[in-house]
């Protein structure tokens, strides 16, 4: 009998084509066509790889990453297979995968462990970041009393699980305020450290803020944490490809992210770290058959009932297209890029960057507006006469979110509209 992974490669080779979609009629380059390239001519051969219109400049990644085609192409691939073959399934290691929920992802996790530096029995597959809070503000043992520290900077998925939890089980639920922008990495210690008392219980912090794209320093709060007992989670959805994430360096209790940000998986796939000697603590959130694993706590929180199984295969075909580039090539690049787009813009007056400019606190996010000019105006503009697609946030600033299938040229567009619109 074919094991599960041989039908597959096999069955795929005569799937029957998904309404929809059509064969490409021009070959997508690889990295073999590129390797013996450097700088901006490196850069454009991997813009190619991504099938947008190369007219058309995408700067929203921190809402959604664009995935590459290889990415695409191996999703579907594996949907198409899972469509025409499943009848050949019967349960006992061979035929299509067809259920995303019950499997332990072995080899998957130990990808991304590799990644974060975790052990994979430490990581749990959730559907986002917003799965990933929940499971622990859910999980944790919490009594009357007890509090918990956010900051005023949360994104909903960061937020609203701890707000539910300090309601149904009377915590208290406090908020420590980051200035705007923030350049001051102890200020931010200081405002945090200002908020604990002896009955706090839990810190629960981004690790780069969604809407202004700062990093908070979280090594040092986890390690003020850590002396005085507390419990730390980390909202990591727009770190993990964004910048190195380094889980046993923060000294983190939990960490959780979105992959189809900045490590451009598909929708649908998150992680959640939990640090080997605190996973006992956490309860499981959404109980199947692996609800009381305690061999393999990471497995126990992945189980949550029937998915799709093809989002995961995007998503390591994402993790692979990560690791051939290499993490340190894509992260420092989208350094560069937002240092790039930061110094134009600091060049023209009636800007105001609402981002941080500590050098430390920035990579691929930056968060701006035009005095006089709405946000919405600003997207709709670049837009209509660049076909550029940042994100109006608030009422006056735009968000540029800057990733490895961004070029310079398009950044410089950008700011041509800037300067325009600024007079």
């Amino acid at each position: 009998m074919l094991n599960r992974r041989k039908f597959i490669r096999r069955s795929a080779l005569s799937a029957i084509p998904l309404l929809g979609f059509s064969t490409p009629q021009k070959r997508t380059p690889g990295f073999e066509d590129i390797r013996h390239l450097n700088g901006d001519a490196y850069w454009k051969g991997v813009r190619q790889m991504f099938p947008m219109p190369t007219e058309e400049a995408y700067f929203n990644t921190g809402t959604m990453g664009a995935q590459p085609t290889v990415v695409l192409e191996k999703t579907i691939e594996s949907m198409r297979n899972n469509a025409t073959n499943i009848a050949k399934t019967d349960y006992q290691g061979n035929g299509p995968l067809l259920l995303q929920g019950y499997e332990a992802y072995v080899d998957l996790r130990k990808k991304i462990g590799a990644l974060i530096n975790a052990d994979y029995k430490e990581i749990a597959l959730t559907q986002n970041a917003t799965y990933g809070m929940n499971y622990v503000s859910n999980g944790l043992d919490l009594k009357p009393g007890d509090e918990i520290i956010n900051t005023d900077q949360e994104h909903g998925g960061g937020r609203a699980g701890w707000q539910v939890a300090a309601a149904r089980y009377k915590l208290v639920y406090k908020q420590a305020k980051i200035a705007i922008p923030a350049n001051d990495p102890q200020q931010i210690i200081d405002s945090i450290k200002k908020e604990i008392t002896p009955k706090t219980r839990i810190i629960a912090i981004p690790h780069i803020v969604s809407v202004h794209g700062f990093i908070l320093p979280v090594k040092a709060i986890c390690e003020m944490a850590r002396e005085r007992g507390i419990f730390t989670i980390i909202d990591g959805a727009q770190s993990v490809g964004q910048i190195p994430v380094d889980v046993k360096d923060l000294g983190c209790d939990a960490y959780f992210s979105s992959l189809h940000k900045w490590l451009l998986a598909p929708a649908g796939n998150g992680i959640l770290y939990l640090r080997k000697e605190v996973m006992p603590q956490v309860w499981t959130t959404l109980a199947s058959y692996q609800w009381e694993n305690e061999e393999d706590h990471g497995f126990r929180l992945t189980q949550r009932g029937t998915g799709n199984p093809s989002i995961i295969v995007g998503l390591e075909a994402a993790i692979d297209f990560h690791n051939a580039i290499g993490p340190k090539k894509v992260t420092d690049r989208i350094k560069e890029l937002g240092d790039y787009l930061r110094a134009g813009l600091q060049k023209i007056e009636k800007v105001t960057i609402e981002s941080s400019t500590h050098p430390d606190m920035c990579a691929g996010i930056t968060t701006y507006g035009i005095e006089g000019v709405k946000g919405v105006d600003l997207q709709n503009e670049m837009w209509k006469r660049k076909r550029m697609q940042p994100r109006a946030v608030g009422e006056r600033m735009i968000r540029h979110s800057l990733h490895i299938y961004n070029l310079e040229h398009e950044i410089d567009a950008a700011l041509a509209v800037v300067r325009d619109l600024a007079g």
